[in-house]
């Protein structure tokens, strides 16, 4: 037993790489990867190389069944960074360069134990996920974006705008997406907001979602949503297929077009808010609002589209609604009190969410948009984060009540 063990410790990284490589020239030689074989018939061979490799070479049992793994990621997965693709718990994987990977754990980053074995191994990873999107990457085009089958959102980016070779950042999503209840249970929300904001959401209010990088804006746009009653028609419009409408029969779900390599066929934001208001929707959900589709946004609910619900980037809901007037005159010039009058009429609830410094996302206000004084916005807080100084946590707690109460009488609500 002491040298069965003794064996295995001496099994390490090095050893691995090399019986790795030994094994993916010998499945070459049998099987040519590039045409159409099935998955079965390279498995058969990938197990058929071990079992002759391990009757020369001493391989652990649980090594064996990680090469057989490794070696068809290699081939038909996306070789180190399969395993954490299919991790659950991972919500973000990037890499930095070919041996240097990092990976986001429940809001915290680890470096990767694995890496990619060369610069050219990465490149190869790099054309494969490219290809299944049907998009080209090279020197002339070296920023792409795109999703994977299961949702994931990629970024590549190529020399020589990334110095040290490609990059990629893969944003995952969960398979099954949050409910507002599991939201409640991890502390993100209470219980008391999120009744107001189903109540809100029922009763067609126009409601914003406001927040930084990270911090779970389209998990909670997606949890709004389930709110939307299911004989409505909803038209979602979306950069990236993020946002799960599972509750919801009558969806119609549209996506953006980045333009070609020769600059043609670009499909905006924008364009898809116009089309949109041909399609009879009840509510229109925009993914996040970047430009100046903000102004097509506003329009759209000062419309008859009640309920309509978007997110966009800002560390507060006083800069967001700064960041709103800048994106609308991206795409006018319209005088900024007129900018702001639209704002006001067109938005009722801000909901804004952040990091907090132990990783956790919650919400951290909810304000109502009660008009303009004086050529600005006023805000009516309703819910705010405050910490509690006994034991430093956190707790949302009601400051206001909602004072625009017609929506919510006439769906018989009483506050």
């Amino acid at each position: 037993m002491g040298r069965i063990r003794g064996l295995y410790e001496k099994f390490n990284k090095g050893v691995i790489i090399l019986y790795h490589e030994l094994l993916r020239e010998q499945v070459l030689e049998k099987v040519n990867i590039f045409e159409d074989i099935s998955k079965d018939q390279l498995l058969e061979c990938i197990e058929e190389c071990v079992l002759q490799l391990g009757k020369e070479k001493y391989i652990p049992l649980k090594e064996k069944e990680r090469l057989k793994k490794e070696l068809y990621d290699s081939f038909r997965g996306f070789d180190v960074l399969s395993q954490v693709l299919e991790d659950e718990n991972v919500s973000e994987i990037m890499v930095n360069s070919f041996n240097e990977i990092f990976i986001e754990k429940e809001g915290r980053i680890y470096p990767y134990e694995k890496s990619f074995q060369s610069q050219q191994k990465l490149e190869d990873i790099v054309q494969q996920m490219v290809a299944l999107s049907n998009k080209r990457i090279n020197e002339a085009n070296p920023i792409v974006d795109f999703c994977l089958e299961d949702g994931s959102r990629v970024n590549i980016v190529l020399p020589p705008v990334s110095i040290h070779g490609p990059t990629i950042t893969i944003r995952k999503f969960s398979s099954s997406p949050f409910s507002m209840e599991r939201l409640i249970e991890i502390g993100a929300i209470t219980r008391e907001a999120a009744t107001l904001l189903e109540k809100l959401v029922k009763s067609k209010y126009n409601i914003f979602v406001s927040g930084g990088t990270g911090s779970g804006k389209t998990t909670f746009l997606g949890a709004l949503s389930q709110w939307i009653p299911e004989e409505e028609r909803v038209i979602t419009i979306e950069d990236a297929p993020e946002l799960t409408l599972h509750t919801l029969e009558n969806v119609v779900r549209l996506l953006s077009r980045q333009s070609s390599v020769e600059g043609q066929y670009e499909i905006t934001i924008r364009d898809l808010i116009r089309s949109a208001l041909r399609m009879r929707p009840n509510r229109i959900i925009v993914g996040e609002i970047r430009s100046e589709e903000a102004l097509d946004m506003l329009q759209a609910m000062n419309t008859g589209h009640e309920g309509s619900l978007s997110t966009g980037h800002g560390n507060s809901p006083k800069d967001m609604l700064s960041r709103i007037e800048t994106m609308v005159l991206m795409g006018m010039e319209i005088p900024i009190n007129a900018i702001r009058s639209q704002i006001a009429g067109a938005i009722d609830i801000m909901v804004h969410l952040s990091r907090m410094p132990d990783k956790s996302r919650k919400v951290v206000s909810i304000d109502e948009i009660i008009g303009m004084e004086n050529g600005e916005i006023i805000l009516n807080p309703i819910y705010k984060l405050h910490k509690r100084q006994e034991n430093d946590s956190h707790v949302l707690e009601k400051v206001g009540t909602i004072i625009h109460t017609e929506k919510l009488k006439r769906e018989g609500y009483l506050l």
